[in-house]
């Protein structure tokens, strides 16, 4: 790989995952000046040339929202106007992705929205893992390339060497992949069927499957306030599951995420590194996170060098 063409560089919502890439890449992360102006402006200035660079920026625009996204639009301006030959956003956590398409009447389609956004202020390319739903691939005029962390969590699951294992979908919309979790990791498949009551509570009926006596595992893209996962904890102890492990891939953890995880019957609960923790939630004693900086990095250098990159997926599955 020819680093002297590449440059990559950090925005706040995220150094520490940044700074994991480069040294997987073997390069330093570009140098840049953010500061924040008193009235809450984001101020940024390229500290290094980047004229006819392959340039990467990597911004999880995770809390707070609006501001990582905006300072990563800027950081998009700043590589436009300084000459960058192709300028790639790395969005680890997507923002706005749940707003997908209008479910009634008089409302937005804001991942469409922000997709515009990112294209307008100068992106060529974009990179994201485990959009909350695919087909925002389609709203961008640009070329999309969407990672899912499930090859990092599928080793890891397999490191636990999980016998009489049942994968759970813990809704029906998460049944497709609870099932490529269930064909890498050889358990049988069960799915619980959920009522929403309300935008802040689920109600679990039945399980369609087999769970009394079994390890199980649950997967999903986000744990945001943990509800339904924790719920369906409940309902899988109360059908006699054993060990239940929920995985997934942005640890969110919003409202009540925490004090439910700590009450519910897990006996782990796996995130990825895609959102910079805080220390209240670091402090979950279930909890274990996962790095997604060498699957990054390898979709990174697999760009510049104009490779494939979804090999990445048939090599590690």
């Amino acid at each position: 790989m020819n680093n002297s063409e590449l440059k990559v560089f950090g925005g706040t919502g995220n150094p520490a995952l940044a700074k994991d890439i480069c040294k997987y890449l073997g390069t330093k992360l570009g140098s840049a000046n953010i500061e924040m102006f008193p009235d809450g402006e984001k101020f940024i200035k390229l500290e290094e040339d980047v004229r006819g660079r392959d340039c990467y920026v990597i911004q999880s625009t995770c809390q707070p929202v609006d501001v990582n996204l905006v300072e990563l639009l800027i950081f998009l301006d700043c590589l436009r106007r300084a000459s960058a030959k192709r300028i790639t956003a790395v969005i680890p956590y997507f923002v706005y992705a749940r707003q997908d398409r209008k479910d009634e009447g008089r409302v937005p389609i804001t991942a469409k929205l922000v997709a515009n956004l990112i294209t307008t202020a100068g992106a060529d390319r974009v990179l994201a893992i485990d959009l909350h739903a695919a087909q925002i691939q389609g709203f961008f005029d640009i070329p999309m390339d969407h990672l899912m962390a499930e090859p990092v969590l599928v080793e890891y699951f397999r490191s636990k060497q999980l016998e009489n294992l049942a994968v759970v979908a813990p809704d029906v919309g998460n049944m497709k992949t609870a099932a490529r979790y269930a064909s890498a990791l050889g358990g049988e498949l069960a799915i619980i069927h959920k009522r929403r009551i309300s935008g802040q509570e689920v109600e679990h009926g039945e399980i369609i499957g087999e769970v009394e006596g079994r390890n199980v595992i649950m997967c999903d893209d986000m744990i945001s306030t943990a509800g339904t996962l924790c719920s369906a904890a409940e309902l899988l102890k109360e059908r006699g599951a054993k060990r239940i492990i929920v995985g997934a891939t942005h640890g969110v953890f919003a409202g009540l995420a925490i004090e439910r995880i700590e009450k519910a019957p897990f006996d782990e609960v796996i995130v990825t590194d895609t959102i910079p923790l805080n220390k209240n939630t670091k402090q979950i004693h279930k909890l274990k996170i996962l790095s997604v900086s060498d699957l990054l990095g390898e979709a990174i250098k697999r760009i510049h060098n104009n490779e494939s990159v979804s090999i990445i997926f048939r090599r590690k599955k």
